[in-house]
């Protein structure tokens, strides 16, 4: 563990500095590699289906969440307080743009992720329980159903968000284990791939083209990319997760910027080879009609039997759970700062006399998450916080303009790579995906407009009579 000191206490609300650098990068990787890679290509397969187009479509992935933790890096470094984002907005916009965040973070982006993950969890864990599925409904009320799926997602939630209130070390402890034995399977599946000689370069062919699946013939090339898109970019999103926790770091102003690029090069690397394993083991045409989009179960299965399908399976497991565990540990503390600064319930800015964690934070963000977890199904999870959380990153990147602008003597330990041409693409690409992502799934993608929406006026009863826009 680096920096394995005892954690010592932070300058503000009573959190303590207890991640170092391999922490911090472990939050990231661990963050991020969850359910996406192991699902999400199987849905994308449904919209393209040309080999080139969807390993494509995750090298884009990668460069685009590279260029945004550059960006990142450098708010982060010169603004190491807890809530990240929120942070970074508030400072340049006004306060108005870091509560809708945290609102949107609330209701959307970050719990609908641990929803999908949990949900994710349950599919895999169905390779062992048949009985549990998105397909076994245990009771339907009021024309709602309530899946076998949804039920283990709940367990999940819970178990997490208890480990997390029980302190940070704890979380960090889990979080390490879990992401390294998560990075080992995909680096398994890759070697046992080329060696077991089962696949065939021919599945890469046609490599450029633009061959679509039955989904996206519905919508046309460019609302298909899009809605392709927001999958793998579900995929590599809470890659910012880290900066939530700036408070907690020691020396963020360093590792910060250093987490955030080493965390986002290695997931590149390690989904694009496992996109690449799939397309050599399963024809693209093959893989939208795997049972409950086990991807990567499919591949172990054609490359060992049902030993490898079992294996993977377990590893898919643990690392969904460790997802899950970085998005609980990190998201909390948006909430945090939101209520420190008097824009959210100030309970939530309570740390726990014992535990020394926001535990009414961690409290309310499982209880949300819980909720979304029994109404939504995973896919429209994916494409509601991929929206939302794409619409929020594009902000913050410009937010780095907004910054160098009016705060120039901002000290800046850290200063964005490329700047201001790399920041500029990141956000044009970005405007692209929302655009198409918008006409593709007009419903999911609209329900984040929506609940970003309705954080207007919670933002108008919290910030009345401050007199601040």
């Amino acid at each position: 563990m680096a920096q394995s000191a005892e954690p010592v206490p932070s300058d503000r609300g009573g959190l303590v500095r207890g991640l170092g650098l391999l922490d911090s990068t472990t939050l990231i990787v661990g963050s991020v590699i969850g359910s996406g890679i192991f699902v999400a290509p199987s849905i994308m397969a449904g919209f393209i289906q040309t080999p080139g187009l969807l390993l494509g479509l995750w090298v884009t992935g990668g460069i685009l969440t590279l260029f945004g933790a550059l960006a990142y890096g450098e708010m982060a470094a010169a603004l190491p307080r807890a809530g990240g984002q929120y942070v970074f907005l508030k400072e340049a916009f006004s306060p108005l743009w870091g509560f809708l965040y945290g609102w949107t973070f609330l209701l959307a982006i970050n719990t609908g992720f641990i929803a999908a993950v949990a949900v994710a969890f349950a599919k895999y864990l169905g390779v062992f329980v048949p009985a549990i599925g998105e397909g076994t409904v245990l009771l339907t009320v009021a024309g709602v159903s309530f899946t076998s799926a949804q039920a283990v997602g709940l367990a999940v939630i819970a178990a997490l968000t208890w480990i997390n209130i029980t302190g940070l070390r704890t979380g960090a402890v889990v979080q390490n284990v879990f992401t390294i034995a998560k990075v080992a399977a995909i680096v398994v599946l890759v070697v046992l791939a080329l060696a077991s000689g089962r696949g065939a370069a021919a599945h890469f062919s046609p490599l450029v083209g633009t061959a679509l699946g039955p989904e996206g013939l519905k919508l046309g090339l460019f609302a298909a990319l899009g809605v392709a898109m927001s999958k793998a970019l579900f995929a590599y999103d809470a890659w910012n997760s880290v900066t939530f926790a700036a408070e907690e770091m020691h020396e963020p102003e360093r590792n910060l910027p250093r987490a955030l690029v080493l965390g986002t090069l290695g997931i590149t690397i390690v989904y694009c080879a496992a996109v690449a394993v799939y397309l050599y083991m399963v024809p693209i045409q093959e893989m939208f009609a795997v049972k409950d989009n086990r991807i990567a179960a499919e591949a172990a299965q054609r490359m060992m039997g049902p030993a490898g399908a079992a294996f993977i399976a377990v590893a898919i497991m643990i690392s969904t759970f460790g997802c899950d565990n970085g998005l609980i540990l990190a998201g909390a503390r948006v909430l945090f700062a939101m209520g420190r600064d008097g824009l959210f319930f100030r309970s939530v800015a309570r740390v726990h006399p014992v535990y020394r964690t926001p535990a009414a934070a961690l409290l309310l963000q499982g209880g949300v998450a819980a909720v979304l977890t029994m109404t939504g199904k995973y896919s429209d999870l994916l494409t509601l916080t991929a929206f939302a959380s794409l619409l929020f990153n594009t902000l913050t990147v410009l937010a780095l303009f907004v910054l160098r602008r009016r705060r120039p003597d901002l000290p800046r330990p850290y200063r964005a790579w490329g700047y201001p041409v790399v920041p500029a693409i990141y956000v044009l690409v970005s405007v692209f995906f929302l655009y198409n992502i918008l006409m593709g799934d007009p419903l999911n993608s609209g329900k984040g407009l929506v609940l970003a929406a309705l954080g207007l006026p919670a933002y108008a009863y919290w910030n009345r009579g401050r007199g601040r826009p």
